[in-house]
């Protein structure tokens, strides 16, 4: 770094104000993003683009020196040749093949047809399959196109009411992001720098309490107010249709038991389970007869597509963290967050709620990758870097929030996409409000309570 040296002069009212260029590139630097953010333009861009105007700039006013730029290609070889985000384009492979070959499909009218009997059973089947599906696709865009194509008509033609219905389905669709295998996991452990394994195990718990929630207030708002999920018709199941039924359901289960219990037990990496998963998809898919050239193309199309959006958005997020540390920014943020009333507990409140604001505008990869580096310094010396397991999975189940808190929840507009007409905008959206409300609960609950994430990474460690 050059000595800092010039002064930016802004005249102001007839008064000439000298100003130091650290003090404002940071900051300066940070809500440019957030304007060109605004506009729309593609995000990869908008993080590259600002970079590179405020690289200029702390060029230009001896902030950065022209040779620590040159370190970007070292940090975008080291992205290329990390082996841990080769999990990405497996799981969103295995989970495209899982939508494309029908086998989703037929997995979701299974369960409804066993639960489509009891009061609100055809929602708390929504919720099931889409942490069956969580746990073996990890997209939300498959699990929410896929559910409400399917079970959307079947729950309005009952009877329920259509907020609750596009509300549980919504939500179950988010539940991609907690339970593992999930993206966004690999994501963060990746800029956390912590094990994608131990990341899996942690948000095992918490996942699975998360989906419970949902069943949970599916039986009671079902219980308490009959009238938005009317009881079906008692369907007949004979042995022969159970059989059949059986035979739908435990393929997709033997996959979840390959790719999470060769993690888990420690016999493959997040990699190459997802490889294992890619490659179990394509067998069940040539097994229920879905498997085709065409499938496999519109496949590896949707794959490379997800893939480049992340690697541009992670290339993108890199240039931008590496300028904003030249002209300062990460020391001004660290004294933020460090100086912040109440310590630790400050921290979290003021991350949290950053986090979950962000929620309201931009996708979770946008906030994983700009707003989780900011982060990092000051979460390492605060809580400690034993701590940073915990933190990853309380800031994914928070990134799960996203996708339903509108105008801009993703789920909301994959739902949007595919529903009748007849249901309004306002119908989806006051349907996620209680569900988003409800991963606020458990968040707060893995917060106060860390030993629902730390458990089971313990008891592999010994």
């Amino acid at each position: 770094m050059q000595e800092k040296q010039n002064l930016i002069e802004v005249e102001l009212l007839g008064y000439v104000i000298s100003l130091d260029p650290t003090i404002i590139l940071g900051p300066g630097m940070f809500i440019a993003l957030v304007i060109v953010l605004l506009t729309g333009f593609p995000v990869a861009f908008c993080l590259g683009g600002v970079a590179v105007f405020f690289s200029l700039l702390g060029i230009i006013f001896g902030e950065i020196d022209p040779l620590f730029v040159t370190a970007l290609p070292q940090r975008i070889l080291g992205i290329m040749a990390n082996f841990t985000l080769l999990a990405i384009p497996a799981f969103i492979f295995m989970g495209a093949m899982l939508e494309n070959s029908g086998i989703a499909e037929r997995l979701l009218i299974s369960v409804s047809t066993l639960l489509g009997r009891l009061r609100g059973g055809l929602a708390l089947a929504v919720v099931l399959v889409g942490s069956l599906l969580a746990a073996t696709t990890g997209v939300v865009a498959a699990t929410v196109t896929t559910m409400g194509l399917i079970s959307l008509p079947a729950m309005l033609k009952a009877g329920y009411n259509r907020s609750l219905a596009t509300g549980v389905i919504a939500a179950s669709g988010t539940l991609g992001q907690i339970i593992p295998p999930s993206i966004v996991l690999v994501v963060l452990g990746d800029q956390l720098g912590i094990s994608v394994g131990d990341l899996f195990l942690g948000s095992l718990i918490p996942g699975i309490l998360m989906a419970s929630t949902f069943a949970l207030y599916v039986l009671i708002i079902s219980a308490i107010k009959p009238e938005l999920a009317p009881q079906q018709s008692s369907i007949h199941l004979d042995p022969i249709k159970l059989v059949n039924l059986i035979r739908v359901i435990i393929p997709p289960l033997a996959l979840i038991l390959l790719v999470l219990g060769s993690i888990f037990f420690g016999i493959a990496t997040p990699t190459e389970a997802g490889t294992l998963g890619a490659i179990g998809s394509m067998i069940l898919a040539t097994i229920h007869k879905g498997f085709s050239r065409k499938t496999l193309s519109k496949v590896c199309d949707e794959t490379l597509r997800t893939t480049a959006m992340v690697m541009a958005i992670l290339l993108g997020s890199t240039a931008f963290s590496l300028v904003f540390r030249g002209v300062g920014g990460d020391e001004l943020i660290a004294n933020l967050l460090l100086n912040l009333p109440g310590g630790k507990i400050g921290f979290m409140a003021f991350s949290m709620i950053t986090i979950f604001i962000l929620g309201f505008f931009i996708d979770f990869f946008e906030i994983a990758f700009i707003a989780v580096p900011l982060l990092l310094p000051s979460a390492r010396q605060l809580l400690g870097p034993d701590a940073l397991l915990w933190l990853g999975v309380v800031i994914g189940a928070n990134l799960q929030t996203s996708f339903l808190t509108p105008p801009f929840g993703f789920a909301l507009f994959y739902l949007r996409g595919v529903a009748p007409k007849s249901i309004t905008t306002n119908e989806i959206y006051r349907g996620a409000v209680p569900f988003v409300s409800l991963q606020i609960a458990v968040l707060i609950i893995i917060i106060v309570a860390p030993g629902l994430v730390n458990w089971l990474p313990r008891i592999s460690w010994s």
